[in-house]
């Protein structure tokens, strides 16, 4: 476990991004401020939140999850790729943790999915390239559904807020961790936008599967770019209100990240 980086948090660099396309106008202060408080590691308080005086503020996380949360983003970004065997005791090194926390950890990813257990050693799961095929099969049909619906019934706010997220990516094309982060955010908003609760929760679901495909295929700076091109539009169809086109958009980056995908596990 001693190759697992654990250094500058993602969010660190990230807040520093934001602060710098905020100066520019090019992204709401609510995004500057949650990167900021939690690049330093701190839990949001009130004020942060943007919660009025009658309503609590989150509390902390307890050690369990905060070890969940830690392992299942290193299996995210790959810091613990598939098929990775572990020991609960290195792990517990590793987060600077108790194992209690750990085993706690270890039992709800197990349960989830993330971990498997290959006579009694812990293994993180790992899907085959049928899996893979499945996975994107379904996240073509729901991504496209998603930009589609935004392109009916995104409000004017959200389609600004799509398109600020869109031009933030040009500034993080040399921080691929950043990158990874921020495009989580973009299709967070994405799915926000389309205001199908049922389709949220279904993309969410596959959102657990997609943590087993691994490190992210924007590591690679061409397909990062490329990305980008295909983000473009998607926002351009969403701001034209044109469905068809806003679908087609996100299906052809859809299948444009499983190209990138199986060309990896062919390389393996």
């Amino acid at each position: 476990m001693q190759g697992a980086p654990c250094g500058e948090s993602v969010d660190d660099g990230l807040a520093g991004a934001y602060d710098k396309a905020g100066a520019a106008g090019m992204v709401p202060e609510r995004f500057r401020r949650q990167a900021a408080v939690r690049g330093k590691g701190g839990a949001m308080n009130r004020e942060d939140q943007g919660l009025p005086d009658f309503v609590a503020a989150e509390p902390a996380p307890s050690l369990a999850v905060r070890a969940y949360e830690r392992l299942r983003r290193a299996i995210e970004t790959g810091q613990l790729p598939p098929r990775t065997r572990l020991r609960e005791e290195a792990l517990a090194e590793w987060l600077a943790m108790s194992r209690t926390p750990i085993r706690e950890a270890v039992r709800r990813l197990e349960a989830e999915g993330f971990f498997s257990r290959d006579s009694r050693a812990l293994v993180v799961s790992s899907l085959d390239q049928q899996g893979v095929a499945e996975l994107y099969a379904m996240r073509e049909v729901l991504e496209g559904t998603a930009a589609a619906f935004a392109a009916r019934q995104a409000s004017d706010v959200e389609i600004a807020t799509l398109r600020e997220l869109c031009e933030i990516e040009l500034g993080l094309f040399d921080r691929p961790e950043d990158l990874i982060r921020h495009n989580e955010r973009f299709h967070s908003a994405l799915y926000g936008a389309a205001h199908n609760r049922y389709l949220l929760k279904t993309l969410g679901a596959l959102r657990d599967a997609r943590a087993l495909l691994g490190a992210s295929t924007l590591t690679n700076a061409d397909r990062a770019i490329t990305a980008h091109t295909e983000h473009e539009a998607i926002v351009s169809a969403i701001e034209a209100r044109e469905p068809a086109r806003a679908d087609e958009a996100a299906r052809a980056h859809i299948r444009a990240a499983q190209r990138e995908r199986l060309r990896r596990l062919d390389d393996r």
